[in-house]
């Protein structure tokens, strides 16, 4: 056994007098790939803040590597949900990337020798040379969300914090982000955290799902977590999970208006 990447040791979480989760533990190994599954306001996103130091814990430590957690880790790369940069941008595609070089350095970001051939080999990875001088705000969201993967990937970071990198892409964008995303875990064993709200494009690259509701948690294989008994004792409600064309549907789930784990074509055929 190599030692995990990240470690979290009976942590806890209380946010505006809400406990969100406590008595958390879980150990990430090299290349593992974890995906983070709960309704909204479950504290998903605020788990990846607490492994980036941007937010204590009520109780318990977190480690990265072996050190404490602790903003601006170098080692930890960070993709962001989707969202569309302003047409008016003026960066170009590789100046995005670029920042994910020069952008911890004081001053001004002056380039140093090889972060050009760094910028390159990076557009490069994420299928993104094509497009490397043109303006982000005229790229389309998929387009540049791979500037942004790229930008997580700019110091071979040991452990990926994904937070909805999928949302608003269609599945084509998809499909590309999640490869470049199991790519880097494979070839560099770079642990992944990846929370969604919707498993279906992640399932066959997932080695372990935890699934947070209610301040409760359960952590295990696919097989494991997704199933109706499972989920119904963790919800205390009735919820179903259901196979259907290929797709995993889970029905009954309360809050079920903001959680898009349910897509709703897959919804009306798992309940028909």
């Amino acid at each position: 056994m190599t030692a995990p990447v990240l470690e979290i040791s009976g942590a806890g979480l209380r946010l505006r007098g809400r406990e969100l989760w406590a008595g958390l533990d879980l150990a990430v190994q090299p290349g593992e790939f974890v995906a983070v599954l709960g309704p909204s306001g479950s504290g998903k996103t605020t788990l990846l803040r607490a492994i980036l130091g941007l937010q204590e814990l009520s109780a318990g430590e977190i480690r990265v590597a072996g050190a404490p957690a602790r903003r601006g880790d170098r080692r930890i790369g960070y993709i962001p949900q989707q969202r569309p940069l302003p047409p008016g941008t003026s960066l170009r595609a590789r100046d995005l990337v670029a920042l994910g070089i020069q952008g911890t350095r004081f001053g001004l970001p002056i380039p140093r020798p090889g972060d050009r051939r760094r910028v390159d080999a990076l557009l490069s990875a994420v299928g993104a040379a094509d497009y490397a001088e043109r303006p982000v705000g005229l790229l389309s969201g998929g387009e540049q969300q791979r500037l942004r993967v790229a930008q997580a990937l700019a110091d071979e970071p040991v452990l990926l914090l994904c937070d909805e990198p999928l949302s608003s892409l269609d599945l084509a964008n998809q499909q590309a982000v999640t490869a470049i995303i199991d790519r880097e875990r494979r070839e560099r064993e770079a642990a992944v955290l990846f929370v969604t709200h919707d498993v279906n494009p992640i399932l066959d690259r997932v080695d372990r799902i935890l699934y947070i509701a209610g301040g409760r948690f359960t952590l295990g294989t696919p097989d494991e977590v997704l199933r109706t008994e499972v989920l119904t004792d963790l919800y205390g409600a009735p919820v179903h999970v259901l196979r259907t064309g290929g797709r995993l549907v889970v029905v009954g789930i309360p809050d079920a208006d903001d959680h898009c784990e349910i897509p709703a074509a897959a919804l009306e055929a798992g309940a028909a």
